[in-house]
């Protein structure tokens, strides 16, 4: 007699082909990447001398809620090999973007401000180096792509 696994009568789905796999996580590297800009400006506003404005307060949950979502996506995506380590690092540079739009937040608008708070707000210009790391995971994927015989849409 067969195992089943799963509820009876349904059929597991096929596990996805190296090609999909790399496809899906390039999907999602490619809105990260677009969604980049906004990101940078908003967590360069924070760092701005004098006090914050509000629209940067919005614009900053706005953005915080693009990388929550974007973080979300490559936890539920099917990979193996080599290519789970690149989604591996792709969640670990998607949750610096959503950490840094968060701390950028909580230093242009402090529940308590003072000096060091201050001096610290003005250090920050943008994602840095961890954005630079994002554009180049999926610009690896992309040649990788490339050389498998997909495509690099």
């Amino acid at each position: 007699m067969p195992i089943r696994i799963g509820p009876v009568g349904r059929r597991a789905r096929p596990l996805p082909s190296r090609a999909e796999q790399l496809r899906a996580i390039l999907a999602v590297l490619d809105d990260a990447v677009a969604a980049q800009p906004e990101a940078d400006r908003v967590v360069a506003a924070c760092g701005e001398p004098g006090p914050a404005r509000g629209v940067v307060a919005r614009d900053c949950g706005v953005q915080m809620s693009v990388y929550h979502w974007l973080n979300q996506r490559p936890r539920t995506l099917y990979a193996d090999g080599d290519l789970a380590e690149s989604q591996d690092r792709a969640a670990c540079l998607l949750a610096y973007h959503q950490w840094m739009l968060h701390q950028s937040l909580g230093l242009a608008f402090p529940s308590h401000s003072d000096a060091r708070t201050e001096a610290a707000r003005l250090w920050i210009n943008g994602l840095g180096a961890p954005a630079d790391g994002l554009r180049t995971l999926r610009d690896e994927l992309r040649a990788q792509s490339v050389t498998d015989g997909g495509t690099a849409s």
